[in-house]
């Protein structure tokens, strides 16, 4: 079972959510049969081609990227030529440049879609897409969301009807290896422990400015691990805020986020906007049975965390609230670990790797044997 995965960016280019959530279906999905290239957009000046463990990479040259949107004129050569490799094509939305590069492409295999997020920022670009998303929406063949929250809360996926199913993100533990020693151990120095942990790219709708305002009234320790967009920005309040209990690592290794999350007492996530559909970092930290603090945004980040089971969900931009959770977390250890071990627990009864990598592999299955794959 040969799928092509189809993305704007992914690894080594590029770490985030989605990134890591297409290295675990392709590793879950491989344990049953599947073999994987994944097709993408990275900063070369040429096609290149890296294989990794997981997949076979196909990086195009990343020319334009207008509101966010990744675009680059390979594509469409190399869509197509590896299509033809392809038993099942699986594509990642948002995208609005994947709809078009399938559709001029002229393919004609199965396509699956797993749907991440809607669109929330770029509206007025959102309504002139509509048209093209609808066409390249009723091209594809089977459409995913990451949780029933998500699917229920989006208009886009709720008028999808039965072509539209769930499968959560999850996560495979041997997947990732235990920092080395003298990493473990560079982290100890650095950054202490018991301090709450936020792990991402630093886009808006993190909410990090809200978990700056926590922390000067709350006076914890907190460590904010990766780099993006808003990170000067953030620097800024933080030092405007007068914080020393505030401290940025910046970007961070595997082998240094996996010591981050031993080290740390809590996974603090305040994402504040629909652009953030699950949190695969609150799946990391129930890897390591590590208590959440999460927004109620009514997306799958509270499919994920339940409150008061796993950890505590606040509203969104509410310092004072965030504050009064880390402070209720820090007080009562006994219950942060009590919530850290039942986060254990729900990843490997709802969000084993496992798990999705069957699920997805009788997508696929099903798909192929159901349309005889044509080149128009």
């Amino acid at each position: 079972m040969n799928v092509l995965q189809f993305y704007r960016t992914y690894l080594p280019e590029s770490h985030g959510g989605v990134e890591e959530a297409i290295r675990q279906i392709c590793i879950a999905s491989g344990a049953f049969g599947a073999q994987h290239r994944v097709l993408t957009l990275a900063r070369t000046k040429r096609v290149a081609e890296i294989q990794r463990p997981e997949a076979q990479v196909i990086q195009a040259p990343l020319q334009w990227a207008p509101a966010s949107c990744s675009m680059g004129y390979e594509l469409f050569r190399l869509y197509r030529e590896h299509a033809e490799w392809a038993d099942v094509i699986h594509i990642h939305y948002p995208w609005p440049f994947a709809d078009l590069v399938h559709l001029l492409s002229g393919v004609r295999k199965p396509v699956v879609l797993t749907y991440h997020s809607d669109i929330v920022r770029q509206r007025l670009l959102e309504h002139l897409y509509r048209p093209l998303r609808s066409l390249f929406f009723s091209r594809v063949d089977s459409i995913v969301a990451t949780s029933p929250n998500y699917q229920a809360s989006s208009p886009v996926l709720r008028e999808l009807g039965e072509k539209c199913s769930v499968i959560p993100l999850g996560l495979s533990p041997d997947t990732y290896e235990p920092p080395k020693e003298e990493v473990r151990a560079r982290m100890l120095e650095q950054y202490g422990t018991d301090f709450f942990l936020f792990v991402g790219v630093l886009r808006y709708y993190k909410g990090l400015d809200t978990l700056l305002e926590a922390a000067a009234r709350c006076d914890l320790p907190v460590v904010i691990a990766g780099h993006g967009p808003e990170e000067a920005r953030l620097k800024a309040q933080a030092q405007a805020l007068g914080l020393t209990n505030v401290k940025f690592a910046g970007f961070v290794t595997d082998d240094e986020k996996q010591a981050l999350f031993e080290q740390c007492s809590a996974i603090v996530f305040p994402s504040c906007v629909r652009s953030e559909a699950f949190g695969v970092t609150l799946l990391e930290g129930q890897l390591h049975s590590k208590p959440l603090i999460s927004c109620d945004i009514g997306t799958g980040t509270t499919f994920v965390n339940l409150a008061g089971k796993t950890g505590l969900v606040v509203p969104p931009n509410d310092a004072a609230a965030l504050a009064q959770a880390m402070q209720t977390l820090a007080e009562q250890p006994l219950k942060a670990e009590q919530m850290g071990r039942a986060g254990r627990e729900r990843l490997e009864r709802v969000f084993s790797g496992e798990q999705v990598g069957r699920a997805y592999f009788d997508i696929y299955q099903r798909l192929a044997t159901q349309k005889q794959p044509v080149l128009g």
